[in-house]
């Protein structure tokens, strides 16, 4: 069946096959977070988008042995709570933005905007948006053979930005780096894959922003 995204706890996973990398997306309770696994075509080698939860779940997707890194999105507790138990089956790397590491609750190697994380021969690049957390990103890839494939973590969902619980500042700020750095650098056929709930495209979404700004949230 064609990939759709649409995923439930406890459900199957649903796997995207591109020319160069299979994306292979969960559904883990108990707040229906989303994770990733990306595994490289000529390499094997496998990355993991969020150790959410449910570590033996994540474990049998990634093929222990095989993982060799860890991205969390953000500090907040629902995307990291399987990943001491994850990075100490696999001896995987834990990467995430130098201002949320400090979180979590394993070392873990740090980035920045701008920066590339591998995963085998594909590269994903860094986009940090301030204001879900400080140190909240995204990882682009860009498919030399198709479209490109961003993974908002939780600054953004079909619908709108993540939450800023009512922070003016905060919201500003995050809509101002999804728009800069999202909307005004991508095309509109750019699939983007939320930590919550279903996939969409940039283009679906571009109409809403000045609606998101307006209503401030």
């Amino acid at each position: 069946m064609p990939y759709s995204g649409d995923v439930t706890p406890g459900g199957p996973p649903d796997v995207r096959e591109l020319d160069a990398l299979t994306i292979t997306k969960v559904s883990v309770g108990p707040m229906d977070n989303n994770a990733y696994v990306l595994r490289c075509t000529a390499t094997g080698s496998l990355l993991l988008i969020d150790a959410a939860n449910e570590a033996p779940r994540l474990l049998q997707l990634a093929s222990i042995g095989r993982l060799s890194t860890v991205v969390t999105t953000h500090r907040h507790m629902d995307h990291w709570v399987a990943l001491e138990e994850v990075v100490a089956a696999t001896g995987a790397r834990s990467v995430a933005h130098a201002a949320d590491a400090g979180e979590l609750p394993v070392k873990s190697d740090t980035v920045h905007g701008g920066d590339v994380i591998t995963v085998g021969a594909c590269p994903l690049e860094v986009i940090h948006l301030v204001g879900h957390t400080p140190g909240s990103i995204a990882l682009l890839y860009n498919d030399p053979a198709g479209i490109p494939h961003l993974f908002t973590g939780d600054s953004l969902f079909p619908g709108g930005v993540g939450n800023t619980r009512g922070n003016k500042e905060n919201f500003t700020s995050l809509i101002d780096d999804v728009e800069r750095k999202l909307f005004d650098r991508l095309p509109d056929e750019t699939w983007f894959y939320p930590g919550h709930g279903k996939d969409s495209t940039l283009g679906t979404e571009r109409g809403s922003l000045p609606e998101w700004r307006a209503r401030g949230w």
